[in-house]
């Protein structure tokens, strides 16, 4: 099986941003026990690359792989490739970034928001992308994007928590990223409850 596909084969993703290396970890682990597969530490600055490379031991401990968010330069993509990164994850849609990545072999989901960012996307080899801001494009942005891209695998990234995260899936997003919601132990019992599907 391919590896995003493996990856995302359940329907939630967990995305540690702005949190220390210790947290970070901690949080991972949490995702981990409720079930969650894809773990991402966004690297926006380079003081969130210790988060990231402990996310990354941590993973490494228990077999998961990590991934690094919020790439949109080649040295962001080397830096996450050189601390361990499995995947990575783009606010938008950069062919440099897509091309590097595959030379890397470093599997890449970038950020899409229009049918024709989404046709790029695929014309470049892509299967999987991010559909961000997704509470701002709103549930029926999927509805309407799955039908004249039918093959098109969708996370929603941006607002998704446990309460929002079933009418998004309903809509047609395959998975759900989600952040602050690991924090809130109200939601723990319903993002456990979405990853059994």
């Amino acid at each position: 099986m391919p590896f995003l596909e493996e990856l995302f084969a359940k329907p939630v993703m967990a995305i540690l941003r702005g949190m220390d290396p210790q947290r970070t970890a901690e949080l991972a682990e949490r995702a981990w026990d409720l079930g969650i597969d894809a773990v991402e530490v966004p690297i926006e600055t380079p003081k969130a690359e210790p988060s990231l490379a402990a996310a990354v031991r941590a993973g490494a401990e228990r077999g998961r792989p990590v991934g690094a968010g919020t790439i949109i330069t080649p040295e962001q993509l080397r830096t996450a490739r050189d601390l361990g990164a499995a995947f990575t994850i783009a606010p938008g849609l950069d062919p440099e970034i897509v091309r590097l990545s595959a030379e890397l072999d470093l599997p890449h989901v970038p950020g899409v928001a229009t049918p024709s960012e989404i046709q790029q996307a695929l014309r470049l080899g892509l299967s999987w992308v991010k559909a961000f801001p997704a509470a701002e494009l709103g549930s029926s942005w999927f509805r309407a994007m799955k039908g004249p891209f039918p093959s098109l695998r969708v996370v929603a990234t941006g607002g998704m928590n446990a309460r929002n995260a079933p009418e998004f899936l309903r809509a047609g997003a395959d998975v759900v990223a989600v952040g602050s919601a690991l924090e809130d132990e109200t939601q723990l019992p319903a993002l456990a409850q979405l990853v059994e599907g």
